[in-house]
């Protein structure tokens, strides 16, 4: 239909049809071709030539790109079923140093020799500091984990004394080992099983269809905080089992929403453990956090605490310096009789379920552990009676310090750590305080180091693999070193617009879908002609 024939149409026939651009979209993903392409610029240094490469945008959320979220889902699901039941102990074993590593450790030596020196003679170690980061970050670039000085600070510690209010946990002599225990059954066969455990926050008010049956009496605050340390929380859990079951154990976790908006965990635990312990562990958990006291409002409305070049922020009643993050931390480790902030604990509810591999049951475990990635922990408010409870929560994570970093502890007499120009309290640009996060601005998926004994990099790489051996085409190492990438600028006219781009996308993914239905159809009738032979 041309543009005049368009027109001609009543305008309510034409506010009827789909925009051909959405259009294009919905193709789009329906192909699962990312629709958020980043166009980077590619150098090959082997040809000298530049090119133009749509990378996927690898977005983890329905929001904004279902295909590529969906992909990120698949890799979960995958990467959850290969390491759940291992029968043999994973071995992790570190590469041997290549030449270009030792040589950037050398050369790492040689400047810091440099930087003692002209610091012991009184010099400017200025150049040779930045000389030193840059060779850090080299390092790490190139394959290389951690700090080559190790921690740079030391780490602040606390009476380690667990609280009176807290049971006391069993504890076993550790095992170098990641697997479970194993049965023998009467007929023969061993049995490795393992475990699904859902572990919930406890209880701040009566709700009832995911919202507070009484809003006045809620604890929004404590349900506030403990959004934002779950995380911890969670941490702690796993360090107190490792404790009870005596030898290494691995898991694959999913943080997802409760209908009443707090975070809560389900977690594939390797290998088995009675439920009682399980239970017994959840209640003994508990997180302290050690932070300067929130109780008393210093700063507020306009009265603000105003930056000081060269000083940091100042009371803009006296002039005085706000003491800094360190400072508010010393004071609080001199106060015999300092309290923590918040103390973080699970509620009652412990579901703990035996799963065996192969089974329908570990199956739908997978799908429920990955049912909520692609989320946000905000979406699906369906009811004006929970969006109220939401925007209250919201209100309530408002000036509630979410980091050591947070503006909000200007609001209370404090410094942040790392304090810049700028900041104001409710103004916090983390995670935690977006609408989307509700508080929790920790990983949706937590893995541990030994669980399928590959990176997520390497299970999409065992997807590419797969699909490159269907296509016939040779899977060949790509030299890291080859291709040189680079931002492409805003407005370059070497970038074609999104549309066509999808387009493009949209043609090559309908060509690779044609060749692996060609390839089926080939090995379908390759099994017929067989099965046909047999029977003659």
């Amino acid at each position: 239909m041309t543009h005049a024939q368009d027109r001609a149409l009543p305008r309510a026939v034409r506010l009827a049809m789909p925009l051909a651009r959405d259009v294009v979209e919905e193709v789009a993903k329906l192909h699962g071709v990312c629709i958020r392409p980043v166009p980077l610029k590619r150098l090959d240094t082997h040809t000298g030539q530049w090119e133009i490469i749509d990378v996927p945008c690898g977005s983890p959320m329905d929001s904004k790109c279902p295909p590529c979220a969906k992909r990120n889902k698949q890799l979960r699901k995958a990467q959850c079923r290969e390491g759940w039941h291992l029968d043999e102990e994973p071995t992790i074993t570190p590469d041997e140093p290549s030449e270009e590593q030792r040589w950037l450790i050398e050369f790492r030596a040689d400047i810091q020799a440099q930087r003692d020196d002209t610091e012991r003679n009184g010099g400017d170690t200025t150049d040779l500091d930045a000389v030193i980061e840059g060779l850090d970050e080299e390092i790490n670039t190139a394959g290389m984990r951690g700090n080559v000085l190790g921690r740079a600070t030391s780490k602040r510690s606390r009476s380690t004394r667990r609280r009176q209010d807290a049971p006391d946990l069993p504890k076993r002599k550790m095992a170098h080992t990641t697997l479970g225990r194993t049965f023998q059954a009467p007929d023969g066969r061993t049995y490795r099983p393992s475990l699904f455990v859902t572990l919930t926050l406890p209880s701040y008010g009566k709700v009832r269809d995911g919202a507070p049956v009484d809003p006045e009496t809620y604890d929004y605050a404590r349900a506030a905080r403990d959004a934002l340390h779950f995380s911890k929380l969670v941490d702690r859990f796993v360090q107190n089992l490792r404790r009870v079951a005596g030898f290494d154990v691995q898991y694959f976790a999913t943080v997802e929403p409760q209908k009443r908006l707090a975070p809560h965990l389900h977690m594939a635990i390797r290998g088995t453990l009675p439920r009682a312990e399980i239970k017994q562990t959840a209640a003994a958990t508990y997180h302290q956090v050690w932070w300067p006291s929130v109780d008393e409002v210093v700063f507020e409305g306009e009265h603000l605490p105003v930056w000081g070049e060269g000083a940091g922020y100042l009371d803009p009643d006296t002039g005085e310096v706000l003491p800094t993050w360190d400072e508010a931390l010393d004071d609080l480790d001199t106060d015999e009789d300092a309290e923590p902030l918040h103390v973080i604990r699970f509620g009652e509810q412990v579901d703990v379920k035996g799963v065996l591999a192969g089974t329908k049951d570990a199956d739908q475990c997978i799908r429920y552990l990955s049912k909520y990635l692609t989320k946000s922990l905000g979406d699906g408010l369906d009811g004006q009676a929970r969006q109220e409870h939401a925007a209250r929560f919201l209100d309530a994570l408002r000036y509630e310090p979410c980091s050591p970093t947070c503006p909000n502890w200007l609001r209370y007499g404090v410094q942040p750590k790392d304090a810049k120009a700028g900041m104001a309290p409710g103004r916090c640009r983390s995670k935690a305080h977006k609408p989307e996060h509700l508080g929790y601005a920790g990983r949706r998926v937590l893995v541990s180091r030994k669980w399928s004994n590959k990176t997520l990099a390497e299970h999409k790489q065992d997807r590419r693999t797969w699909v490159l051996e269907a296509l016939g085409k040779a899977d060949e190492p790509i030299d890291p070193h080859r291709y040189v990438w680079k931002p492409v600028s805003v407005g370059d006219a070497n970038v074609a617009p999104l549309a066509v781009r999808l387009l493009r996308s949209v043609r090559e993914r309908q060509r690779w879908r044609a060749h692996m239905a060609e390839l089926q159809a080939r090995a379908d009738g390759q099994d017929l002609s067989a099965t046909e032979g047999r029977a003659a």
